[in-house]
């Protein structure tokens, strides 16, 4: 190869959070804290996490206190048992692997993330969605999960294998009713998994009140961790099957690897700045979830002042019960038809100001977030649309 080519590799560089206001719906609750970038730096090298490693379990490294963070983990999600995984999405294949079989049926929100409908697809599995009532509230009506599961059990002759509902879906930001739905499902005696990448985190969440069997986190999404990483906790009830141990056996060989866990792939891929990040934050990360009513206020001020713009119209559940809000913008799009950069002059604009996270080329809607931004930042990032607007002719209240 070209040596000249790959030198591009090295000079690679990123200067988001330290130049611009991020505004991304997808990065704000995974933007890294002053202690995990330091930790990047220290376990940036491979299995980094490996060094005092001697039960052949990342989980039960001392030093660095694996273990005992673990334990902590297990506390902060008020679940029984946890396991790190490599993202969100493994979490919910493990689930998915260890209770399910080829054929079965789940029944899911219809607002789940792709993923859930992924990993339903490698496990073999079919999907039953709990629909939702469209535009403009998208809301998910909680009573339509036992009309679902009795219509799997009708067609199919037995209970679905599993429900699954998205704690806060990443579309529209509406928070959904989990309680209910962990009700309705353990009264057909069917097991409940609760997504909570774009919750566990940045706000209170206990699997124990809630009445989950397994609860799914994102570390990179919401945790202020470095990716790939997720979360996966369970009950005392579903920890041996979910957690079981290897017992396969070489022919030939004889090796067996009793002490590795199948579903999580023995260890999962979380070795060094993954999972070091995760516990660098957690600190902050435990201390922020006490100030999340601080959040939501924030982002129902910036819905607000966002929608004194003509035409804006902010989707989803009314008032703001999460901080990823979704905008439509047709007055941003009529400009975009004769702008010469089109739908990008929001961007262009935005950037000028210092303002990153709205998706380039977007102008008929566009997603953001406001988690951890200070209030004189939600304030500047407020100005500075309502100028965009006015500059463009828009009128704004």
């Amino acid at each position: 190869m070209d040596s000249a080519k790959l030198q591009r590799y090295c000079g690679i560089s990123r200067n988001i959070e330290e130049s611009f206001i991020n505004i991304h719906p997808i990065q704000r609750g995974g933007v890294l804290t002053a202690e995990a970038k330091k930790v990047l730096l220290d376990f940036g090298d491979g299995y980094s996490m490996c060094d005092f490693c001697f039960e052949a379990r990342i989980v039960t490294v001392k030093k660095p206190p694996v273990v005992d963070f673990i334990q902590d983990l297990a506390k902060f999600l008020d679940v029984d048992e946890v396991r790190p995984t490599a993202g969100a999405r493994h979490a919910k294949r493990a689930v998915m692997e260890a209770i399910t079989e080829p054929g079965d049926t789940i029944v899911l929100d219809s607002l789940a993330h792709y993923t859930t409908y992924i990993t339903a697809e490698a496990a073999k599995l079919n999907v039953k969605e709990v629909p939702h009532s469209g535009y403009p509230d998208f809301l998910l009506n909680v009573e339509d999960y036992a009309a679902k599961i009795e219509e799997v059990e009708d067609s199919t002759g037995k209970l679905p294998a599993l429900v699954v509902l998205t704690h806060v879906d990443y579309n529209y930001g509406n928070l959904s009713d989990v309680k209910s739905v962990a009700e309705i499902s353990h009264k057909y005696g069917v097991p409940f998994l609760l997504n909570g990448a774009y919750t566990v985190g940045i706000m209170p969440v206990s699997g124990r009140n809630l009445g989950v069997d397994f609860l799914v986190a994102s570390g990179h999404k919401s945790m202020s961790a470095s990716a790939p990483i997720g979360l996966l906790g369970t009950t005392s009830e579903w920890a041996e099957k979910i957690f079981e141990r290897s017992k396969i056996k070489g022919d030939w060989s004889g090796r067996t690897f009793g002490a590795k866990e199948i579903h999580i792939l023995g260890c999962p891929p979380v070795f060094g700045p993954p999972l070091a990040t995760l516990m660098a934050s957690f600190p902050k990360v435990v201390e922020r979830v006490k100030h999340w009513d601080k959040e939501v206020e924030k982002a129902r001020y910036f819905s607000e002042s966002i929608q004194k713009i003509d035409g804006i119209k902010q989707l989803g559940i009314k008032p703001k019960e999460h901080t990823l809000v979704h905008f439509e913008s047709p007055s941003f799009h009529d400009v975009a038809q004769h702008h010469k950069r089109k739908g990008f002059f929001i961007y262009d604009a935005l950037k000028k100001r210092k303002i990153m996270g709205v998706h380039p080329g977007l102008s008929k809607s566009f997603k953001v977030n406001t988690f951890n931004l200070s209030w004189d930042q939600i304030k500047y990032v407020v100005e500075t649309f309502q100028e965009i607007a006015e500059q463009n002719g828009i009128t704004v209240q």
